[in-house]
């Protein structure tokens, strides 16, 4: 079985994360990066004309820079985000839709300053399409995505 690890970080925290749990577990890695980066003003969600909010709340696609060669050969993709607004950022969307998850077992897992984890999973789910399973947790460290993915 073949893992990916396929991540947004807006400030580090779910690069972080991403990054040792790679290593512990050996998958592979990629980091979903939108062609425009994002600044702090853009994610300051408490400005209304903030970036992150004219994405969200005008369901916006976010153009992501690169893809995942061999997409195909991953069995397990563990997906890496800040919450925003109860569920992942546009960009991870539009990454989203850009592959055929037929089959494969999805494990969202979210890093959040104050946000629980909501209906992430359930948002998530038309942007993959045909995954045999779903699942979303908040974490706050590589050792607690490890644990749970052992415990599926």
């Amino acid at each position: 079985m073949r893992t990916l690890i396929a991540y947004f970080s807006a400030e580090g925290t779910t690069a972080k994360v991403a990054k040792e749990l790679a290593e512990t577990i050996g998958a592979d890695i990629f980091e979903i990066k939108p062609e425009k980066p994002y600044t702090a003003a853009d994610i300051r969600w408490t400005n209304p004309l903030a970036r992150c909010n004219r994405e969200k709340f005008g369901n916006k696609d976010v153009p992501v820079i690169g893809s995942v060669e061999n997409f195909s050969d991953y069995d397990t993709v563990l997906i890496g985000f800040p919450i925003w607004y109860g569920a992942a950022p546009n960009v991870v969307n539009t990454f989203c839709k850009g592959y055929d998850w037929s089959g494969k077992r999805v494990l969202a897992f979210a890093t959040s300053g104050g946000s629980g984890i909501g209906k992430t999973a359930e948002k998530l789910k038309p942007y993959i399409s045909g995954a045999a399973s779903v699942d979303a947790k908040l974490v706050h460290s590589a050792a607690e995505v490890k644990s749970w993915l052992e415990s599926e």
